[in-house]
């Protein structure tokens, strides 16, 4: 609805300030502070009746929408449409994004449209004028793919892809890439289709392989390209990985997941740390390596579900300083309260403090890490209606949780305990 907005104050820009002067001339000049209504229609000499017809007509379907009458918003845009006409005023592009965007919402919603509609609009739309013709061609795309109908979704990219009008802007060449990556996603969905097929055939065809291949190859030079970029290419990256292990390009894949994780030109990105370390992982890469990725995931999101191998992967390795790194890692879970009640979670953190202790000194490394948690996690983790809550529903995740309230809080006066006490008393 912002565009209507934007269209309703296009008619406000045109007010001069000639009116208002006679009231300020008579106090030196000085403007009134006290707010005005806004004026959501006035005639002006520019106007005529066709302007004031296709106003109180976007009025209608403003209302329509709002109120999900879609066949009577269709009825009024039909109408509305011959703003395109306009050439009193000239058509801004406010206006031809205002068209596309109700016309796309009324179809979305209309219980009848038919993609032949959406094909009219968005054909229509594309030619009358050169602003958005790559992200309408893009939206296209995706509702032609939503249909199933993925070789017309890569014909409508391919000829964006092609497009060109003057001399190409910055914004231009990014949605020119943009339309790139997405042509080429639509190849890799190709791809899966026809590698599909080839798994169900008992006896494979040398051509379908061949043509197979062929997606591949037009799919991996755009990806590859388009990962120069940077930015979040999530989807992209995951395609294109796939590919190349089916081929097995494993080094290929690799140094792809590697750029795309360590590379300081994109923005830092969780996931990109996620999709290294589940290819190690497939490929029984080291603990080391595989330690040294969840290392980074963790200081992005010491949430992340994948911190429980973490903490599993630095109690394997034995190392005094990475039994006390297990300890903070799931420490840090247990700080979100998505974490309150897993059972995993807190068996983990058990079985750190299990092998903490047959240290001298864990005493120690444990108030080092609760330090700074001790105002606030028997709150969190050990009220009385934490105990009737877990006695209740995960008696078994009470009886870890129990022993470990007296180590992780020495000397506090909890009422995590059965029935609600405190420490066996009232």
């Amino acid at each position: 609805m912002d565009h209507m907005d934007t269209e309703l104050s296009s008619v406000e820009d045109l007010e001069d300030n000639d009116d208002s002067s006679d009231d300020n001339s008579s106090k030196g000049g000085k403007k009134s502070k006290l707010p005005l209504a806004k004026i959501m229609y006035t005639e002006k000499k520019e106007e005529n009746g066709f302007h004031h017809s296709t106003w109180t007509c976007l009025e209608k379907i403003r209302d329509a929408m709002l109120h999900h009458r879609w066949q009577e918003a269709a009825e009024y845009m039909a109408c509305y449409a011959e703003k395109l006409k306009d050439n009193t005023r000239g058509t801004t592009r406010q206006h031809k994004e205002l068209i596309w965007r109700i016309s796309a919402e009324i179809l979305h919603h209309h219980p009848n449209s038919k993609l032949e509609d959406y094909n009219n609009i968005y054909e229509r739309m594309k030619h009358s004028g050169v602003k958005h013709y790559l992200m309408i061609s893009l939206e296209h795309s995706f509702h032609l793919l939503l249909h199933g109908h993925i070789e017309d979704a890569k014909r409508q990219l391919c000829v964006a892809e092609s497009w060109r009008y003057g001399k190409e802007s910055l914004a231009q060449y990014q949605k020119a890439k943009l339309i790139q990556a997405y042509r080429s996603l639509l190849d890799y969905i190709i791809w899966c289709d026809k590698k599909f097929t080839h798994s169900c055939n008992d006896h494979p065809d040398s051509g379908d392989n061949q043509e197979m291949h062929n997606y591949f190859r037009q799919a991996s030079v755009n990806l590859k390209e388009i990962l120069k970029n940077p930015g979040i290419w999530d989807p992209f990256i995951l395609s294109y990985t796939e590919m190349l292990e089916f081929y097995e390009h494993h080094e290929e894949a690799l140094k792809v997941l590697n750029d795309y994780a360590y590379d300081n030109n994109f923005p830092p990105n969780p996931n990109a740390h996620v999709y290294l370390y589940e290819f190690l992982k497939r490929y029984d890469a080291s603990k080391k390596k595989l330690m040294k990725v969840l290392k980074i995931l963790q200081v992005l999101v010491p949430s992340h579900e994948l911190m429980l191998e973490y903490s599993s992967l630095l109690l394997q390795s034995g190392k005094k300083g990475d039994i006390d790194k297990a300890l903070g890692v799931v420490l840090e879970m247990l700080d979100f309260a998505c974490w309150r009640s897993n059972l995993a979670v807190w068996k983990s953190l058990k079985a750190i403090i299990q092998k903490l202790q047959l240290q001298e000194d864990w005493h120690n490394v444990v108030i080092g890490k609760m330090a700074k948690r001790k105002d606030w996690w028997p709150a969190l983790h050990f009220t009385s209606f934490h105990a009737s809550k877990d006695a209740e529903e995960n008696p078994q995740l009470m009886e870890v949780k129990a022993p470990l309230a007296k180590i992780l809080c020495p000397g506090l006066m909890l009422r995590y305990t059965a029935g609600g006490l405190t420490n066996g008393q009232d």
